[in-house]
């Protein structure tokens, strides 16, 4: 009677264990659906919208003012984003192989600041061959393959700062201007702002030097600046077109014992930079509005995917800071963004 008893038992068993089968890969489909862009939290589906945001880098304090902006609109528009960038700025590779990663994972769209703007057009191209659509910010491409362009103008911006170096210099005198990195559309265009700003309207200024990079970091422009004063000791004034440029700058002309005697104009208002404008070692920083900047990248991004029709430049505002407007509300909305709101 045993051996029977285990013979009827053992179609039981085969079921039972069917059974345990189809449990364990129902449980399996349903933790596949929390991956990325997914909630994960066992309340089902995340169905927002996934948009990667690439800046240039992530090691300036500009950045996080982009950084912020972009998470504002993220959560006006329910979108999940991914904030993924390279340390340093002169990363080219590591941006392209940022901008591979998100093809794919399928995102539904890429707002990126391009490092380069030929290295990073094919890239770009590509993932709007897949499908993904992508607006770029900060800095331009050389490609049509983007929905939109938001930026500050940066042209315009290079005038701006030229007009105020003049101003304080009394539209004469010797100065230099110290550029950025090669390959950088929008530090690019300022520099060409300031040239032609400078010898079209004030032809008594004379620019010794215009032919210096500063580099990606802080510490190369600080090592550029250095070698630029020494070579200048007797310049009148001094214009950089960028946050890293203008710091390393400022602190070479600490350094040297020159901050305040020299005029100088920068682009960017950091925190840093600011407290050199309020200390008089600077009399001047064309601010752009990098908060808005990364707001109005993801809004466009969302209403790309979404069908809707997106102008092809987005326009943000640029406003020259200086001690005599620096606490001005309007100037304060702009280089003093919510920051800490957003990137809790």
């Amino acid at each position: 009677m045993k051996k029977a008893k285990e013979v009827l038992l053992r179609p039981w068993t085969g079921l039972l264990m069917l059974f345990a089968c189809a449990a364990l890969l129902f449980a399996v489909a349903a933790c596949n659906q929390g991956g990325d862009g997914a909630g994960g939290d066992g309340q089902g589906e995340d169905t927002r919208l996934r948009m990667a945001v690439i800046p240039k880098g992530t090691a300036h304090p500009y950045w996080k003012s982009v950084h912020a902006g972009a998470e504002k609109a993220a959560d006006e528009f329910n979108v999940k984003t991914f904030w993924v960038g390279a340390e340093n700025e002169n990363d080219r590779q590591g941006q392209i192989e940022i901008v591979q990663n998100f093809i794919s994972r399928q995102v539904d769209a890429i707002v990126l600041a391009p490092l380069d703007k030929v290295a990073l057009a094919r890239p770009v191209e590509a993932a709007v061959a897949q499908g993904i659509p992508v607006i770029i910010i900060d800095s331009g491409l050389d490609s049509d393959a983007q929905s939109s362009f938001v930026a500050t103008d940066n042209k315009k911006g290079g005038k701006m700062g030229a007009r105020r170096l003049a101003e304080i210099m009394g539209d004469k005198g010797r100065a230099i201007m110290m550029r950025y990195m090669p390959g950088s559309a929008s530090t690019g265009n300022r520099e060409e702002g300031f040239m032609e700003e400078m010898k079209q309207n004030h032809p008594d200024i004379e620019l010794v030097s215009t032919d210096q990079y500063g580099g990606a970091t802080k510490e190369s422009a600080f090592k550029t600046g250095q070698d630029l004063l020494n070579k200048y000791p007797d310049i009148d004034g001094v214009f950089c077109p960028n946050e890293s440029s203008a710091f390393g700058m400022l602190r070479a002309l600490e350094t040297k014992g020159m901050a305040g005697k020299v005029k100088y104009v920068g682009f960017d208002a950091s925190e840093s930079l600011v407290s050199g404008l309020r200390e008089g070692a600077i009399q001047g920083l064309v601010a752009q509005d990098p908060f808005t900047m990364g707001y109005e990248g993801v809004k466009t991004a969302v209403d790309v995917v979404k069908g809707k029709k997106v102008p092809e430049r987005v326009r943000t505002r640029t406003v020259v800071v200086t001690p005599e407007n620096v606490d001005d509300e309007e100037i304060q909305k702009i280089i003093n963004p919510p920051i800490d709101e957003w990137l809790k």
